[in-house]
């Protein structure tokens, strides 16, 4: 098979590295890597293969590079194929980071160029990379995304002290409503708030089964924060751990976050116990430019750093545009909007798994 072949670049030194695909044989060698891999994220983790085929029946390539049986890169691919949205091959689908991560421009190569012909193989219409850096400088890259991380101090104290004035306020409130937050082990909490936080947004919910095969895969690296009033479920969060970073990466509020200011509560907390437990990194997470969660992510006085999503066109003869700007989603969104929370429940899942 051409994964298991050497190969075929002019340099000396890449002429030597095998691409091979990722085995249950090879996992604890993929994981070891990516643990001291400084290109690495969370989304790089081997655990996704599983998450992604069996929450979404999506087929996986993940790519290792190795050399006199070293790995010096790693490359996760998603395989994607929908009516609606198109055909494309993705590092990382369900992810906001991805792309090749590799100690060795050698490695590097010889992952770019087994991915570029798996996805001729494949015929698709396109190959993405969601890199944190310009890595493929002969792409068309989508300055549309930015993150935001920002280095946190031991002392909460000092932490809060660095959010700016009217954010300040704003978790203050909060705290003075008598919110109160709980590290949650039962994930109906979590599904509930975020189930209805984005029918509210417009957006298609994934399916229960999707967060249950992440909490198995990825076990205390993957954590529920929970805010409540009274018993009453207020917002909650699922965060991803990894190495000294926190990201908290699906959350959501019920219909009273906003009035007691829910979120601001909990993003606070998620930050103070993090960084009590001596995590280092807050990791925000992504954000298209211009919407209401950039905003919200620099009133905290993080600053935006831009994502490169990069592309090799095949079938394609320009870079995909789905996401909610995108006029022609307009109308689907503000009829999505509109749907009883429990036919959105229903639906959403069906569409959502096509979103990679």
């Amino acid at each position: 098979m051409w994964l298991k072949a050497e190969s075929r670049i002019n340099d000396i030194e890449t002429r030597t590295m095998e691409v091979r695909r990722l085995i249950p044989e090879t996992v604890g060698r993929w994981e070891a890597f990516v643990e001291h891999c400084p290109e690495a994220t969370f989304f790089h983790r081997s655990g996704w293969k599983n998450v992604i085929e069996q929450a979404f029946g999506h087929q996986t390539y993940f790519l290792y590079a190795e050399k006199e049986g070293e790995i010096e890169g790693v490359l996760p691919l998603g395989h994607i194929r929908s009516r609606l949205f198109g055909n494309a091959l993705i590092s990382t689908p369900f992810c906001v980071y991805g792309g090749i991560a590799a100690v060795s421009q050698a490695a590097r190569t010889a992952l770019e160029k087994a991915a570029e012909e798996l996805a001729v193989q494949l015929n698709v219409d396109y190959l993405e990379f969601r890199n944190r850096s310009h890595s493929q400088t002969h792409w068309p890259v989508k300055e549309l995304y930015v993150t935001f991380r920002k280095t946190m101090d031991p002392d909460p104290e000092k932490n809060l002290q660095a959010i700016p004035r009217k954010q300040r306020a704003m978790v203050r409130k909060g705290i003075q409503a008598g919110l109160v937050s709980e590290i949650d082990d039962n994930p109906e909490r979590f599904i509930a708030a975020y189930s209805e936080s984005v029918r509210n947004l417009g957006t298609p919910v994934f399916p229960r089964k999707y967060f249950q095969i992440i909490g198995k895969e990825f076990g205390n690296d993957c954590e529920m924060l929970t805010v409540t009033k009274g018993g009453r479920t207020i917002s909650s969060v699922l965060s991803f751990y990894f190495r000294d970073e926190v990201l908290p990466y699906y959350g959501g509020g019920t219909e009273e976050a906003r009035r007691f200011k829910g979120n601001d509560f909990m993003y606070w907390e998620l930050m103070r116990l993090a960084c009590t437990r001596g995590i280092r990194i807050f990791d925000y997470g992504r954000s298209k430019k211009g919407t209401g969660s950039y905003s919200f992510k620099k009133n905290w006085g993080f600053e935006p750093e831009p994502l490169f999503y990069q592309y090799r066109l095949v079938k394609a003869d320009k870079m995909p545009d789905i996401n909610p700007l995108n006029p022609k989603y307009r109308l689907f969104i503000a009829l999505w909007k509109r749907l009883p929370l429990p036919v959105a429940n229903i639906i959403g899942p069906q569409i959502a798994k096509n979103l990679g």
